[in-house]
């Protein structure tokens, strides 16, 4: 119990703060857009890598000379682009939300968020390498990623349909540009972060 515990308490904290992943949950969740698969895009992702942690994947990740660059790069293009995407939608200024509009197709969501998830080389940081090598000090490693892989479905799903609550304030065009700006600057604070770093 200890291990799934203290599985769930690092899993949660390094899904907690904002990034790409849970910008683009949060705003599928708002306009109640494609919420189910792509929290379960995300929540099965992250217990893929969990797993993989686990298992050791970690030591490849740390044994292959390149990998982290060409994960940081690509990673960090991918966000430059998804972060202009979101100023220009900021500044058209045309989103509203309106009960059962649907702005795209379920087939660009999950590449999206497939695209946000796996290009994320802080994903592996912290799912396959941070949470791989604290398990390691836990008897119970398969309790430890238990632990981890609930509390990123845990998360998930609070944050998709959670989001629900917040619609009324997002049917003022204002709302919408306000949230694109702050998920266009987050994108290009990770990306440059991913460049400097």
């Amino acid at each position: 119990m200890q291990a799934l515990m203290a599985g769930f308490a690092l899993g949660f904290s390094l899904i907690l703060a904002i990034g790409a992943q849970n910008a683009f949950v949060l705003r599928q969740g708002l306009r109640r857009e494609h919420v189910l698969p792509v929290v379960l895009v995300c929540a099965i992702s992250d217990a893929v890598l969990v797993t993989a942690g686990i298992l050791g994947f970690g030591a490849l990740a740390r044994a292959v000379p390149g990998l982290e660059t060409v994960m940081r790069y690509g990673g960090a293009a991918f966000l430059i682009w998804y972060g202009a995407r979101n100023f220009i939608a900021a500044w058209s200024g045309r989103e509203v939300l309106e009960a059962g509009a649907a702005a795209g197709g379920l087939r660009r969501a999950l590449l999206t968020c497939l695209a946000l998830t796996w290009l994320n080389p802080h994903v592996y940081l912290d799912t396959v390498v941070l949470l791989g090598s604290v398990s390691a000090q836990y008897d119970d490693t398969l309790a430890f990623g238990a632990g981890a892989v609930t509390a990123s479905f845990t998360f998930f799903f609070a944050l998709g349909f959670g989001a629900r609550g917040l619609a009324p304030l997002f049917r003022r065009p204002a709302s919408w540009r306000v949230l694109d700006a702050g998920v266009g600057l987050t994108m290009w604070v990770i990306a440059a972060k991913l460049l400097l770093g």
